[in-house]
C-alpha cells in the first residue's frame, strides 16, 4: 500500500497559509462591512459533551472543514462540541476546497476536521480503487494516515456516497423494485437513466456499474445509449422526480431525496466505495487532549445518511445558516445545552 508523502512543515508554509486565510477574511468583511459567515456559532453549553476537567485555561483548538452545505453544517457542529468542551475554537470551516483542507491539516495549520474514507483514500492517498466495505475503507484510510501524522476516529453511519434513486411512485409500476440488480429484471425500455456528463464517462461511473450489474452499456438488450439523458448536477433530480428517466444518479446524504420523495436503490452487489465521514485529528493533539475522541465520537455516531439529508435540506432550500441547524441538531440531543 502506498501513500503521500506529507507536505514539510516548515514556518514558511504555515506563514503563507496564515496569511492566505486572514487576507481571504479581511476581504469578506471589507466586501460586505460584515464577519465572514464562519464567524457566527452560537452560544452553547456542556451537556452530554461535558467541560474537560483542569483544562488549561485558554487551551485552543483549530477547527477546519470545506465550503458545501454539509461540510458546513458538519465544521460548526465540532466547533460547537469543543466550544462546550472548554477549547478557545479557531473556526476555518468554509476552506474552498478539498485539497487547502488537507493542507491545513498536514501542515499542523488545524487540527480536526471531519473528512470522508472515500476522499481520503482516492484523491489523499492515491489509491486507484475505493473500497466498497465500509469498515475495511475506514481501517485502510486509518492505517496508511497514521504515518501523516493524522489519525482517523471511528467513522459515522453517515455514507455520503453514489447512488441511483426512483421516483416513489414508480417504485410499484417496476415491479416493487428495491435494489440495482432489480434493474435486470425491467423491459429494455424501462431501463432509462438521468446521471453527470463526469458520472457517465469516468472510469468508476456508469459504464462499469452497468458491467458489474451484467447489463450491457450500448446493447439493445441491456440500456441503449438513447436510454441515458445527461444533465447537471441539480437537474438529475428534477428530471428524476418529473419521470424523464426511471433512475437518477444521486448523493446519498442529498436533502432532494426527500423533499422530491425519491427512493434510493440498494447497491446490493457493493459497487459504489465507500465515503464515510469521520472525525480527523491531528496526532499530536490527539495525544495532548485524549478525551477528543469521546466527544468527537459522541458528535459523529449520530450522524446517518437520513439525518444529514433532513439537515442539508434546511439549508439549501429552508434558507437556514449551516451554525444554527448544526446547533438545534445537537441542542435536540441532548449534546449541549443553551448558556
Amino acid at each position: 500500500m502506498t501513500t503521500t508523502t506529507p507536505p514539510t512543515r516548515t514556518g514558511t508554509r504555515r506563514r503563507r497559509w496564515g496569511a492566505s486565510l486572514a487576507l481571504l477574511g479581511v476581504g469578506l468583511v471589507a466586501a460586505c462591512g460584515l464577519q465572514p459567515a464562519t464567524a457566527y456559532t452560537p452560544e452553547s453549553a456542556p451537556g452530554l459533551i461535558e467541560e474537560i476537567p483542569d483544562l488549561p485555561e485558554g487551551a485552543s483548538i483549530t477547527v477546519t472543514g470545506k465550503n458545501f452545505t454539509e461540510q458546513l453544517i458538519l465544521g460548526k457542529m465540532v466547533v460547537i462540541a469543543l466550544q462546550a468542551a472548554g477549547f478557545t475554537v479557531t473556526d476555518l470551516t468554509n476552506v474552498p476546497g478539498s485539497v487547502p483542507v488537507r493542507e491545513l491539516m498536514l501542515s499542523g495549520e488545524a487540527d480536526v476536521t471531519i473528512e470522508y474514507t472515500g476522499t481520503a483514500w482516492l484523491t489523499y492517498l492515491g489509491q486507484e480503487e475505493g473500497i466498497p466495505d465500509q469498515q475495511e475503507q475506514w481501517e485502510a484510510v486509518r492505517d496508511a494516515d497514521a504515518e501523516n501524522g493524522l489519525t482517523w476516529l471511528p467513522p459515522a453511519p453517515l455514507n455520503n456516497t453514489y447512488a441511483f434513486a426512483v421516483r416513489a411512485e414508480a417504485v410499484e409500476e417496476l415491479g416493487g423494485i428495491s435494489t440495482l440488480s432489480d434493474i435486470t429484471e425491467l423491459p429494455v425500455e424501462d431501463r432509462t437513466f438521468c446521471v453527470e456528463a463526469e458520472f457517465n464517462s469516468r472510469a468508476d461511473g456508469l459504464g462499469p456499474m452497468l458491467e458489474t450489474y451484467g447489463i450491457p452499456r450500448g446493447a439493445s438488450d441491456g440500456v441503449p445509449d438513447d436510454n441515458i439523458r445527461i444533465f447537471d448536477t441539480g437537474a438529475v433530480y428534477t428530471a428524476t422526480d418529473r419521470g424523464t428517466c426511471n433512475f437518477g444518479e444521486v448523493f446519498t446524504t442529498d436533502g432532494r431525496i426527500d423533499s422530491l420523495d425519491l427512493v434510493v436503490l440498494e447497491d446490493d452487489l457493493g459497487y459504489f466505495p465507500a465515503y464515510n465521514g469521520a472525525a480527523v485529528v491531528s496526532t499530536e493533539t490527539l495525544e495532548t487532549y485524549p478525551q477528543l475522541e469521546e466527544i468527537l465520537t459522541m458528535l459523529s455516531d449520530e450522524l446517518t445518511d437520513e439525518r444529514m439529508r433532513e439537515l442539508n435540506l434546511r439549508v439549501d432550500e429552508g434558507g437556514e445558516m449551516p451554525a444554527d441547524v448544526a446547533f438545534d441538531f445537537m441542542l435536540e440531543l441532548g449534546l449541549v445545552t443553551e448558556p
